[in-house]
């Protein structure tokens, strides 16, 4: 990725964007310090929907309900990566940032999480449901590129395809490093 001022200019204009990949990716801190360079609401899909405390998941409704009107904001940045509600949330997104770093980068990365919060919650989950990390996880984050990027990039494929009013050419930026993704924001934190 070359990062350049047409890309800083795109993205200070984009009024909403999400932040998917590989949990372990980086995902909520990119999406962190982007809201506060970009001066974007931050959205959790973890905390803001998904869960309830005590590690409680909401009804699948409720969930689309609340995705719904969150995105119907003006200004957002969302992290998660959510197959099910990709027909909610690509439509309204203005750009797509998709955190491709190796398997073992995220595995590093959601284990590091684990003992950095351990038996506390991390600021995107909600109360009463503190961090852990399970076997199930993991083999989820082993298998992401093979099970999960394959319909990740379909649902990417029909949003360009289905995206008329924005044109051929909705961006969609892979970073591949966490040096990218540094790389990024500070592009993103020089002045004009």
């Amino acid at each position: 990725m070359n990062v350049t001022s047409g890309l800083k200019t795109t993205l200070a204009d984009a009024d909403r964007m999400l932040v998917i990949g590989c949990p372990g990716s980086g995902k909520s801190t990119l999406a962190k310090r982007l809201s506060q360079v970009l001066d974007l609401r931050y959205v959790s899909m973890d905390r803001d929907f998904y869960w309830l405390p005590g590690w409680r998941k909401r009804p699948r409704d409720e969930i689309d309900r609340l995705i719904a009107k969150a995105v119907a904001e003006d200004r957002w940045i969302m992290d998660g990566t959510g197959l099910n509600s990709f027909n909610i949330r690509l439509p309204r997104a203005e750009v797509v940032i998709w955190l491709r770093p190796p398997r073992y980068a995220c595995l590093y990365g959601a284990v590091s999480r684990a003992f950095r919060y351990f038996q506390r919650n991390r600021p995107e989950l909600p109360a009463g449901c503190p961090e852990r990390l399970s076997l199930d996880v993991l083999v989820y984050i082993w298998n992401f590129e093979r099970d999960a990027v394959p319909l990740i990039e379909a649902a990417l494929r029909d949003y360009v395809a289905g995206s008329a009013e924005r044109g051929p050419d909705v961006p969609i930026l892979q970073l591949k490093s966490r040096r990218q993704m540094r790389e990024l924001l500070d592009l993103l934190s020089r002045p004009a």
